[in-house]
Formats: structure tokens, sequence, C-alpha cells
């Protein structure tokens, strides 16, 4: 058995001693930097113009205001407004807030029925009814002013109730 373990220790010595140069070439060939490979040429592209950006189109103009409104109407002897006025102070409001910087007048008149210090009295009642309705609205106080003609400007003639109907009202106007 002695020989065996001899015989098997010089065999390990003995291939250790040869292959060990062998090892030693693979792991330099391992090691070895590899040389760099040429970079593959880029293929030419034409370049093509970008498209410009799409400019921006303007906001078409706000709409002009249209200060043409109706007259309010009141019953006989009242400064109170008619539900029927709502919607026409409502469109002026929303047309007046388009150009805040823009000044009305608030005319109010009234039929011949009664003294003409009362007529004046009711035809600026009515104004203020008006313009406390279009302030209430977010109608600038400035730019509004109040007038009272009392039976002066008859629009129709006070002869007929139909006629004096008509009279009773405000008229909005704008200032030049």
């Amino acid at each position: 058995m002695k020989l065996f373990k001899s015989s098997v220790l010089a065999i390990a010595i003995l291939s250790s001693v040869v292959l060990l140069p062998a090892c030693k070439t693979k792991k330099k060939v391992v090691a070895a930097k590899p040389t760099p490979a040429a970079e593959p040429a880029k293929p030419v592209v034409a370049e093509t113009p970008k498209p410009e950006p799409a400019k921006p189109t303007p906001p078409p103009p706000a709409p002009k205001p249209d200060y043409n409104f109706k007259n309010i109407q009141f019953e006989f002897n009242s400064g109170i407004l008619k539900t029927d006025a709502y919607p026409i102070l409502d469109n002026a409001v929303t047309e007046m807030k388009k150009d805040p910087s823009v000044k009305f007048v608030l005319n109010g008149n009234s039929s011949a029925e009664g003294t003409t210090e009362h007529n004046m009295a009711l035809s600026v009642e009515r104004a203020n009814s008006v313009k406390t309705y279009l302030v209430n609205s977010g109608v600038n106080a400035d730019n509004l002013m109040v007038k009272g003609y009392g039976e002066s400007k008859p629009v129709a003639p006070n002869t007929t109730e139909e006629g004096r109907v008509l009279n009773r009202r405000v008229e909005i106007k704008k200032l030049n």
C-alpha cells in the first residue's frame, strides 16, 4: 500500500508540473485585453426639416355689446319692478359687463296722471329701482346715472290707457 500511495503522489506531482504551465497560458489568453473592434459606420440619414410649430390662432374678438335695451315698464303709481322686467334687466347686466368702462343713464318717466311733483319723484324712484337691481347684479354703480323726467317725455299719448302704460318706464341709454 505504501507503494501505491507513493506512486499516486509521484503521479500527482508530475501531472501538476506538466499541467501548471498550460493553465497559466490559458489565464494569459483569457486575461489579455481584446483588441478594440472598429466601430461600425453610422448610416447617413438625410435630415428632414422639422415642421414649424403651429402658431396658435388668436381667439375671435369678443362680441360687441348690444346697448339697445328694452324699456322697463312699471305699474300705475309704483316704483316696484314687475317680474317681466327681470329678463330685460338680466340681459342689460350681461351686456354692461362686457365693457365695464361704459357709462349709462337711467331715464325714469311717468304717465301724466297725478301732479307734476309726484310724477317727477315717481320717475326718479323708478330709475333708482332699476339702478339698485343692476348694482346688485354686479354693475358698477359709478357707471350709472339716474335722471327723472316725470311726464315731460312721453313716447305715446297720455289720452289712452295703452299710451299711459307705455309712458310708465325707465330707459337705459349709453352715455356718449
